[in-house]
């Protein structure tokens, strides 16, 4: 993964509006509410589902009050029995490769509306599998360099020793790259030597990154990429876009 574009992404979910910051709350919540459901327990330590969810909350700023909150709702209701996790696939302007993955209570009603973005901006929503093979899963830890006290050698270092499968240092950031069943034990090995993750989740990682040279081109990207997180259902879109 280039590490300029995975900084550009974060820096512009950094800089969102209080109610776009609230949108990425809901979505978190609704995550930690199915990994309950799916873990059977509120408890992190015995449901890693629920404490990679925590992690992944805790790194997008989402308060621990909230955290807290949604969890005790969760472990006392069946708010979470409705969702199921659905994945789509496409292509954006450009012929840019996307997956959109959703938790939704209407597989009807997120299929049309992810339909819909991906037409509107010039693209289209293909078959299962059609752009999956381009991507592949991996646990990804991004620790910002700014005010971080370590060099880039003690890092590399203590993020292969604790198992890391790859290790990229960028001009703004380091990022750790595992296997996926290994993704808890390293962040939480990490995490106990003092590491604070900008961003820590299993991702679909692209093997090739795209380039769109049209402004034009790359604003009709952009706004689909925009339709995409206001939509409440829709948890993860992971694209091959190489961003500015």
């Amino acid at each position: 993964m280039s590490g300029h574009n995975k900084w550009s992404t974060i820096k512009q979910k950094k800089g969102k509006n209080d109610a776009a910051r609230a949108k990425v709350f809901t979505k978190i919540g609704r995550e930690l509410i199915v990994a309950i459901r799916d873990g059977g327990s509120a408890d992190p330590n015995v449901n890693s589902k629920l404490r990679d969810c925590i992690a992944k909350a805790k790194a997008a700023n989402v308060p621990n009050d909230n955290i807290e909150r949604i969890i005790k709702k969760a472990a006392s209701s069946n708010e979470g029995d409705n969702y199921e996790s659905v994945t789509y696939e496409g292509y954006g302007p450009s012929g840019i490769a996307v997956i959109v993955e959703a938790l939704t209570d209407n597989r009807n009603r997120t299929a049309g509306e992810v339909r819909h973005y991906f037409d509107k901006f010039g693209g289209n929503m293909g078959t299962p599998g059609c752009v999956g093979f381009m991507f592949s899963k991996k646990g990804v830890l991004v620790v910002e360099r700014e005010d971080f006290d370590k060099d880039e050698d003690t890092v590399m270092e203590e993020a292969l020793e604790a198992g890391a499968s790859d290790f990229e240092a960028d001009e703004d950031i380091f990022t750790i790259y595992t296997e996926p069943d290994d993704f808890s034990a390293i962040r939480d090995d990490l995490a106990a030597k003092g590491y604070e993750f900008v961003s820590a989740e299993v991702e679909e990682v692209p093997s090739t990154y795209t380039k769109i040279e049209d402004e034009e081109t790359k604003a009709k990207m952009q706004k689909m990429l925009d339709m995409f997180e206001e939509n409440d259902d829709i948890q993860n879109v992971w694209h091959n876009w190489e961003m500015d």
